[in-house]
């Protein structure tokens, strides 16, 4: 079945600057059972989403731009996935397992939705594995980059939309080795699972390549606001370059000051791509220009889909969208094209037409594909630039399409 590209005339036409869709309260259980499915794929009915995403908490920004990206599908498509009618059950994940777990929990017991969307906290989409296997629920991850979740071990029920670390942070570590920084590059970030992946990911591909690596730091999580000794240890290490993992109110300050410490002119600065992306990046100023970042997305892409996207995402939002927005965007848009053909809205139904859809060719990342219920997609390389008095991720590379490493 053809699926139709998403054009620019069709999302400009349905947004207006204050569009937004209505998402039902999580303050108690919906009345009746989950969406119902003809025998047939894509013969119409209701499927349940329940939108699990930090509604409170340090992740809250991130969990506004993710319902961003999911409104913005839907609104442009009716709220409807082929002649499915969409009822999204929006329910807070919070910042930690403690409260991400039971609100996956709630939305499939008491909710009974179909699939589930969303999760930043990689430990509570590894925590639910057990409850989607058991209750055969469809589980798409739009951010938490554990690669254990779509790794050897992993569970049919969960797919991503996303990334993992390691594939973000190993293609910078193939880049640097092969462009004149194979000696010496100084690697640091927080003493957390997220930050040992992002480490471990650059280090397996740099050291491949050739690379040395000059020192390693590891700030202790969330309650470092001093970084000077780490930056004393970098300025005496001989590092050529830096590279780091940081994101949200970290990478603000690390940015901030490894610029006023005076490594930035002589120690250049890379990092996996959260450490500028989104509402950070404004907040570093001056201090982020000529910061060099891999991710696979930046809103300075120039291909027709992401020109449509970023144009009805700002109408409606009023700032420019970051690869949280896409994440989910992308997670409905692959749910539209895996119910033309799934015969039922169960997670083995679904999962078999998921992994059928191939090339995904309208995404405003770039062409991409499932391999292994994971993206392979294209990670560019990004440098911060001053754009008429607004920072962006301006594109430099693309450095290809690149799976989950081994």
């Amino acid at each position: 079945m053809e699926h139709p590209a998403l054009s620019r005339r069709r999302l400009l036409g349905l947004f207006g600057a204050a569009a937004t869709l209505p998402v039902l309260s999580a303050c108690g259980s919906s009345v009746g059972g989950g969406g119902s499915a003809p025998a047939a794929g894509g013969g119409g009915g209701t499927i349940k989403v329940g939108l699990v995403v930090p509604q409170s908490g340090v992740y809250a920004a991130l969990g506004e731009d993710m319902t961003r990206g999911w409104n913005l599908w839907l609104d442009a498509n009716g709220s409807k996935f082929g002649d499915y009618t969409v009822e999204t059950i929006a329910v807070d994940e919070g910042e930690t397992p403690q409260t991400g777990v039971p609100a996956v929990q709630r939305v499939i017991q008491q909710d009974n939705v179909d699939v589930v969307v969303g999760l930043v906290n990689s430990a509570t989409a590894l925590g639910v594995k057990d409850l989607l296997t058991e209750s055969k629920k469809l589980l798409i991850v739009t951010n938490a980059g554990a690669g254990a979740l779509t790794g050897p071990d992993r569970t049919p029920y969960i797919w991503r939309t996303s990334f993992t670390n390691a594939q973000i942070a190993a293609a910078m570590g193939t880049h640097l080795a092969e462009t004149g920084f194979a000696e010496g590059v100084f690697l640091i970030a927080p003493d957390y699972a997220a930050g040992t992946e992002v480490i471990e990911g650059f280090k397996a591909a740099y050291t491949a390549g050739g690379g040395t690596i000059a020192g390693e730091a590891k700030p202790p999580f969330g309650s470092t606001s001093d970084y000077q000794p780490f930056l004393s240890t970098i300025q005496g290490s001989g590092a050529r370059a830096t590279f780091c993992f940081f994101s949200g109110a970290e990478a603000i300050t690390f940015v901030q000051q490894y610029a006023q410490f005076g490594l930035a002119g002589s120690i250049p600065l890379y990092g996996s791509g959260f450490l500028t992306e989104g509402n950070v990046l404004a907040q570093q100023g001056q201090a982020a220009l000529g910061v060099q970042t891999t991710l696979h997305y930046t809103d300075q892409l120039d291909n027709p889909a992401n020109t449509a996207f970023v144009e009805a995402y700002t109408a409606a939002n009023g700032e420019a969208p970051s690869t949280f927005s896409v994440q989910t965007w992308d997670a409905a848009n692959v749910l539209d094209r895996a119910l033309a053909t799934a015969t039922a809205l169960d997670g083995d139904s679904l999962a078999t037409a998921l992994g059928g859809i191939g090339v995904i060719d309208d995404s405003p990342r770039g062409t991409w594909e499932f391999d292994g219920q994971t993206p392979r997609q294209n990670i560019y390389l990004r440098s911060v630039q001053d754009a008429g008095g607004t920072l962006v991720n301006a594109v430099v590379e693309d450095l290809g399409p690149q799976s989950q490493p081994g």
